[in-house]
């Protein structure tokens, strides 16, 4: 068993962890392992927003559009496709890409084909919304978790390899421990979001320590009772805690949360869903996760689950966090009711 911080990013603590060295999980799990070389990751958000289904082809051909622009020279390492319907009723086509280079994520940003798009006056003029959101976090500053054996998913693609298994985890705080700056830095919140309007888009300007964390599900392999367990119980109350977080996170103080499905490259849904939320700090979203009745039936439904099938699961878990510096974050929106993403924080 090892640190989930990777040996090169280890320094004397001045805060301690909320586990002692002797200390064993309940149950294994691995991080992602990168290139001592690589210092930050991009994780770029790219979006397409309407609403209807007279609007719903050209939501598909604007996420089209967008995949035809990853696959260009300096393209991502990999991009997952996915959707969701936010809570006013808008149909949202999403890419997410991930680079391990921010130089080669501007490379690709100003290219003459990509630029053209998205700075177009035109872009919007066809009624919907377009939003991209574009997180750069330095490797001190984000932390994955992989429930499963093998395989990894987002940022853990272009990682490349992966950990043995790690002891901070299994227990409330372990997300914390496992983020490197945490060994210095409480990582508390400053600042406020403020948003810049020109005639046709709206920028959001984000705080320090802002956290944004993609926590996912695969159910493709599971079978019999498992998978009765989790479409019957598990991803009800599941779904639940995701639109409490929607509609009332603010409360918490969750910016906002999208529930979203994956899909494949023809368009079709997968049976993989994954969560992507915008919070205040890492302290509100640990409160939440420690102490909200809708975290605790969660995470309650889900030992339940382990405990009927004795730990043998085909089901697959997994998240990425970033506590992320203001000068880290960019997020842009064009045409886009006012409460997608970052707007109705702002």
């Amino acid at each position: 068993m090892e640190s989930a911080i990777d040996k090169h990013l280890m320094c004397p603590r001045l805060r301690a962890r909320r586990i002692d060295d002797d200390y064993t999980p309940p149950f294994p799990a691995w991080v992602g392992r990168a290139d001592p070389a690589i210092t930050h990751y991009v994780m770029a958000y790219f979006g397409v927003q309407g609403k209807g289904q007279h609007q719903l082809g050209a939501v598909c051909s604007g996420l089209r559009r967008i995949c035809g622009m990853l696959a260009l020279d300096g393209g991502p390492r990999h991009h997952d496709l996915a959707h969701y319907v936010d809570a006013e009723g808008y149909d949202n086509m999403v890419a997410i890409a991930y680079w391990d280079s921010p130089e080669a994520f501007l490379r690709w940003q100003s290219s003459e084909q990509v630029n053209a798009w998205w700075d177009s006056d035109t872009l919007g003029d066809d009624g919907l919304g377009y939003f991209r959101e574009v997180l750069t976090p330095p490797v001190e500053r984000f932390e994955t978790l992989y429930a499963m054996p093998e395989g990894m998913e987002g940022v853990g693609v272009v990682m490349g390899t992966r950990s043995d298994e790690i002891q901070e985890h299994g227990y409330w705080g372990s997300m914390r421990d496992r983020i490197p700056l945490s060994q210095t830095d409480a990582m508390q919140p400053e600042g406020e979001l403020k948003a810049t309007r020109t005639p046709r888009r709206i920028r959001v300007s984000g705080h320090d320590n802002l956290v944004v964390i993609r926590s996912g599900q695969d159910w493709t392999q599971t079978q019999g009772q498992e998978r009765e367990l989790y479409l019957g119980q598990m991803e009800p109350v599941l779904r639940a805690g995701m639109d409490f977080l929607r509609d009332d996170g603010r409360q918490v103080g969750c910016y906002s949360n999208r529930y979203m499905q994956h899909l494949d490259a023809r368009g079709q849904r997968e049976e993989k869903s994954f969560s992507v939320s915008h919070w205040r700090s890492l302290s509100h979203l640990e409160r939440w996760s420690e102490s909200h009745p809708t975290h605790i039936e969660i995470f309650g439904t889900f030992m339940r689950m382990v405990q009927s099938l004795q730990g043998e699961l085909k089901w697959k878990g997994y998240h990425e966090v970033s506590v992320l510096r203001a000068e880290d974050q960019q997020f842009e929106y064009i045409n886009c009711h006012p409460g997608t993403g970052l707007l109705s924080g702002a």
